[in-house]
């Protein structure tokens, strides 16, 4: 996969863009480095990185989809009822 999603750069300075998605990861526009909570950095040069936000990821704290095996999606609502 391509480190960049073309030959355009961000502008120096400019904000980095992250987007938020309901039972997702966050994706963050990078490079990137992260800050565990035991204070320890990761980075990643990628152009976009996913940050797992389930905790059930085996490469925390990047996203490996481990979230979409136990998603709760419409019909697996325990609290629905089909009669």
């Amino acid at each position: 996969m391509p480190n960049s999603p073309s030959d355009e750069r961000r502008p120096s300075g400019a904000p980095h863009r992250v987007r938020m998605q309901r039972r997702g990861p966050l994706l963050v526009e990078g490079p990137v480095e992260v800050e565990l909570e035991d204070g320890t950095t990761v980075h990643s040069d990628r152009f976009r990185v996913a940050l797992c936000t389930c905790r059930r990821s085996r490469r925390y704290p990047w996203c490996d989809t481990s979230h979409r095996a136990r998603s709760n999606g419409p019909s697996d609502d325990p609290s629905r009822t089909d009669d």
